[in-house]
């Protein structure tokens, strides 16, 4: 059972809408007690870096069990959209520490003429390091995008796919039992369903 951790500020409906479409049985889910239970996790988030760091932090038990899944039983846990800079350790948003489970910062996209920001829209997502999670995709898979800001990780190894909008950013990432992904997986049509159906399995 995937279990989608509801923590006030994530896209839930259409991911659980998904991961029926695909065959996956999922539950969204705020007990922590609950949580604790759960055979893996995803981590949405669509708003302000600061804003989703209070809220996790601030209901009673959650950052607690959170970590724990995350960094003793190595549950294997999916950070989508704001979801995925979460699990990084800071982010030019806002002035609270993220989650800090991957090694890497989240940045602000910078400007450039002829490009908008936020990018929202499709791109291409280009796989860089081998990872069940990224397994039989594409060569040129195609995801939907909306954000300001995005992901850099310290080691190379962690970035699974990247995509340029104004620079190349880190749209997958994966460390041990932790994947994230920038792009919307639940609104990227097959592309997005093989990467939620990987994690399933994995």
């Amino acid at each position: 059972m995937i279990t989608i951790v509801d923590y006030g500020m994530g896209n839930l409906g259409s991911m659980l809408n998904m991961f029926k479409r695909i065959g996956v049985r999922a539950t969204i889910e705020l007990d922590p007690k609950r949580i604790q239970q759960s055979e893996k996790l995803v981590l949405p988030g669509v708003g302000a870096f600061d804003s989703a760091m209070t809220c996790i932090n601030s209901i009673a038990g959650l950052r607690e069990v959170l970590d724990h899944k995350a960094l003793v039983e190595h549950t294997p846990i999916l950070g989508v959209c704001l979801g995925m800079q979460l699990l990084t350790r800071s982010s030019e948003e806002g002035r609270l520490a993220g989650l800090g489970w991957v090694p890497g910062a989240t940045t602000r996209l910078p400007k450039q003429d002829g490009l908008k920001v936020p990018h929202m829209g499709w791109n291409v997502a280009l796989p860089k390091t081998p990872s069940r999670l990224t397994a039989q995709v594409d060569d040129e898979p195609r995801y939907y995008f909306v954000h300001s800001y995005c992901v850099h990780v310290d080691d190379p190894a962690h970035s699974l796919m990247q995509t340029h909008y104004s620079i190349d950013f880190d749209s997958a990432i994966g460390h041990g039992n932790i994947y994230g992904v920038q792009f919307h997986p639940e609104k990227s049509h097959r592309f997005g369903m093989q990467i939620l159906k990987n994690f399933a399995d994995l």
